[in-house]
């Protein structure tokens, strides 16, 4: 090789092969000897034999001669881990594929009378131009939480993590955590935006008295129906997420905020009871304006405007959420006894019969059947009003746990420290770490690549071949040839003339 000094046969010693000892007819032994070549400079040159070009993804690199496979390796992954990491890795494609395969059939005439229920809002009344409630909706629900899937995964892919990088983020945590973070940040703008938007021009804004009037109420106007469902389907979509991708430290308590706030909008919206619940959701979107701003420009590098709008961000999450929501269950508890009347209600806001006694039969499942039947008995009762307010209360509790270390967290930025997230960031301190890669062998090369830049060491650390020390003989020992087999290998021993 190469970079081996030249060898000569050297004198008889202990160590030498005595000749004189072997049968006269056995061969005699021979010694590799090196011979000196010129000095190579190690090529450049990628094993694409393109300079630092990239063909396909980062773990699997392609020419003409030679595959190089580089993949992770799981450990004790079950059929559920590899479908959920198969759907991360392929989500933009997946939901593209579902979306553009219903726009396709939508293209058919006889099908349209079916697809047209995914687009549009549904149960319209002509006569006075609002819009019922029933299973119908499910459709269109569906339908945005693939778009929002589809949107979530390319912009964070296309748009947000390249930007990252391009203002020096690096590290891949925390891209994923900048890209995550601006997407929120660009769905509360719009949405908590379309929100105030509705409670400004409603019969209820600045008036928690309102909140309870007219009940019940099973037509709404068709922006107030495509903001209910859209924000379900983006908390549906949430739970996904949370299930699909690395879970955080608080995972569980995500979990179930999730679930709760699920069924708060999908009862509120079928109760008839969307002006409180859009109320609610003004009140606990604001504060998710300011923290995906604070994450952001932490991890851009702005820590002095990153503190500022952590400070705004406390501010706004304290009297949103533990104080103008707490006003909001206590006019749940306070005013509704008063102003909702007691009892049941059947059939649409056009023929509404009531208020009824409350089945005795059932149990306490009629208070369920407003769920299921848009035209069923919808009742209001202590009962009712005990689960609403003890879900609500329940988010409550949450969002003090949490507001308990954001405090924590202050008085961590008063004493010198910078504003960090204390609830999700905490599940690894570097994910890179934890992946074991695999290598497939890779086929010969018909080009010659620079020895010195092979990395024999991670080799034969992957292979479990230890490469005995060279003598100074230049003797072929045992051991010896395995280092000569892999640059045989991939094409970079030269043949001994």
């Amino acid at each position: 090789m190469a970079d081996d000094p030249p060898t000569q046969t050297p004198d008889r010693g202990q160590n030498d092969v005595k000749q004189d000892d072997a049968p006269a007819t056995a061969p005699t032994p021979q010694t590799t000897v090196s011979r000196p070549q010129p000095a190579r400079k190690p090529s450049k040159r990628s094993y694409s034999g393109k300079k630092e070009t990239m063909n396909g993804p980062l773990y699997m690199q392609a020419s003409n001669n030679v595959v190089i496979v580089r993949r992770l390796k799981r450990n004790g992954e079950g059929a559920i881990k590899q479908l959920t990491r198969w759907f991360v890795e392929n989500q933009i494609g997946f939901s593209f594929n579902l979306l553009a395969l219903l726009f396709l059939a939508h293209g058919i005439p006889r099908a349209r009378t079916h697809t047209i229920k995914y687009f549009t809002l549904s149960y319209q009344n002509p006569q006075s131009g609002l819009y019922g409630i029933g299973w119908d909706d499910t459709y269109l629900t569906a339908f945005c939480v693939m778009l929002f899937t589809l949107l979530r995964a390319s912009v964070m892919e296309y748009v947000l993590a390249p930007f990252a990088k391009s203002q020096g983020v690096s590290k891949r945590k925390d891209i994923t955590r900048f890209s995550e973070q601006a997407w929120l940040l660009m769905y509360y703008t719009v949405f908590w935006s379309m929100g105030v938007y509705i409670y400004v021009n409603s019969p209820h804004y600045l008036n928690l008295h309102e909140l309870w009037t007219s009940w019940p109420v099973r037509e709404i106007s068709g922006l107030m129906k495509g903001y209910m469902l859209a924000q379900l389907a983006f908390w549906v979509q949430q739970i996904l997420v949370i299930n699909i991708e690395e879970r955080r430290k608080d995972h569980w308590q995500m979990f179930a905020h999730h679930i709760v706030t699920n069924a708060l909008i999908f009862a509120s919206y079928r109760y008839g009871h969307t002006r409180v619940g859009n109320l609610i959701l003004v009140l606990m979107d604001v504060v998710d304006l300011f923290f995906p701003a604070a994450k952001c420009l932490k991890y851009l590098g702005y820590n002095t405007l990153c503190d500022v709008m952590f400070g705004l961000f406390m501010v706004s999450w304290f009297i949103a959420r533990h104080v103008l929501y707490v006003y909001v269950c206590w006019s749940v508890y306070a005013h509704t006894p008063d102003i909702m009347p007691t009892g049941c209600f059947s059939g649409p806001d056009t023929n509404r019969s009531g208020p009824l006694e409350a089945p005795t039969t059932k149990g306490s499942w009629y208070l369920l059947e407003p769920l299921w039947d848009s035209e069923g008995l919808v009742c209001y009762d202590e009962k009712v009003k005990w689960i609403f307010l003890s879900m609500l209360l329940f988010l409550q509790a949450l969002t003090i746990m949490w507001f308990t270390l954001i405090v924590q967290l202050a008085i961590k930025v008063l004493r010198g420290g910078s504003a960090e997230d204390p609830r999700s960031d905490d599940e690894g301190e570097d994910l890179e770490d934890e992946d074991e890669y695999v290598y497939e062998e890779a086929q010969p090369l018909e080009e010659e690549v620079g020895v010195e830049a092979l990395d024999l060491k991670n080799w034969e650390r992957r292979t479990g071949v230890k490469r005995q020390a060279t003598t100074a003989t230049g003797v072929s020992l045992p051991g010896h040839s395995d280092r000569k087999e892999l640059l045989g290998r991939i094409g970079c021993e030269k043949q001994v003339d």
